[in-house]
């Protein structure tokens, strides 16, 4: 069985606030384009429902979302939400990247 990705309670907290802003369900769709500067990058958005075969995780009441084409790229992943001097972001630690890039939000296998 391939591990779900989980939020932290921070990125949890702050899907929750965003959704609540935008009159939204708390669920946060994780998902994996072609691009970036590594060969894959992280796309994240509200999503309205689940899919047929999507695969959730929960934490604090919060829905992460990710499709099964993604979930093979991101399996056993944590997403985080990050405040620093450069800003504020959602950063996912994945343990299948084998490359990054400085910005966080592209990776190679």
């Amino acid at each position: 069985m391939t591990a779900i990705p989980t939020l932290t309670p921070a990125a949890a907290q702050r899907v929750a606030a965003i959704a609540s802003k935008q009159g939204k369900p708390a669920m946060l769709r994780l998902s994996v384009e072609g691009g970036g500067c590594s060969g894959f990058q992280y796309k994240f958005g509200l999503a309205e429902a689940q899919e047929d075969d999507d695969r959730t995780s929960e934490t604090d009441g919060v829905t992460l979302v990710v499709d099964t084409v993604s979930l093979d790229l991101v399996a056993g992943s944590q997403v985080d939400y990050v405040e620093s001097l450069g800003g504020a972001a959602f950063r996912v630690e994945n343990p299948n990247a084998a490359a990054g890039c400085g910005c966080g939000s592209s990776f190679g296998i």
